[in-house]
């Protein structure tokens, strides 16, 4: 595998390296000795895996306060979706920021994603399959989540969502100094 330090800090884009031949390829797609030799987390909790029927549909932008909050491995099984990251650790240096890239059925590319950001995705094609892995269970009262189309994070989805929740439309706008604020309550 290869690790790609993503624009915030401590992600990574992930890119499995396949060994072809006349029958196909072989790859890996997680190993816990190399995740461990690059500094990333190596055990995870839990497997979730998703479908979206309809492209447009958006999932997100969720996260979950300490102590469950979350490291997640992203990968899209089949179809495409736009992966969607925003730094959520007031002590980082790239608080409140995002980044965003395609993980597609073709590229098999994966994006670790830190404890402390929200995450999300928008489906591009139909039918759209992720599976992610997750260090942590998932703790009802600890989950929190921002509006996708926050003016104050300005992310640029490459289509307009169309299909959302209503548990995703209603999420809070992000304001940093009471994020900031919830986040040292949830370390508690």
């Amino acid at each position: 595998m290869k690790f790609h330090k993503a624009p915030l800090q401590d992600a990574y884009v992930i890119e499995m390296e396949p060994r072809g031949d006349e029958r196909g390829f072989f790859a890996r797609a997680y190993c816990e000795n190399e995740f461990r030799e690059a500094g990333l987390v190596s055990h995870y909790a839990q497997v979730n895996n998703s479908l979206s029927v309809h492209k447009g549909t958006l999932r997100g932008m969720h996260y979950q306060l300490p102590p469950a909050a979350e490291v997640k491995l992203v990968r899209c099984l089949r179809g495409a979706l736009y992966d969607v990251i925003v730094d959520m650790r007031p002590d980082s240096g790239t608080y409140g920021k995002w980044f965003g890239i395609e993980l597609s059925e073709d590229n098999r590319t994966m994006l670790y994603v830190p404890r402390g950001f929200a995450h999300g995705f928008v489906t591009l094609r139909d039918n759209t399959e992720a599976f992610y892995m997750v260090s942590d269970a998932y703790m009802p009262g600890g989950e929190r989540g921002l509006r996708y189309d926050d003016p104050h994070l300005g992310i640029e989805w490459p289509i307009p969502p169309e299909v959302i929740s209503e548990k995703d439309q209603n999420w809070p706008l992000f304001d940093p100094e009471f994020h900031a604020i919830e986040r040292l309550r949830g370390l508690r």
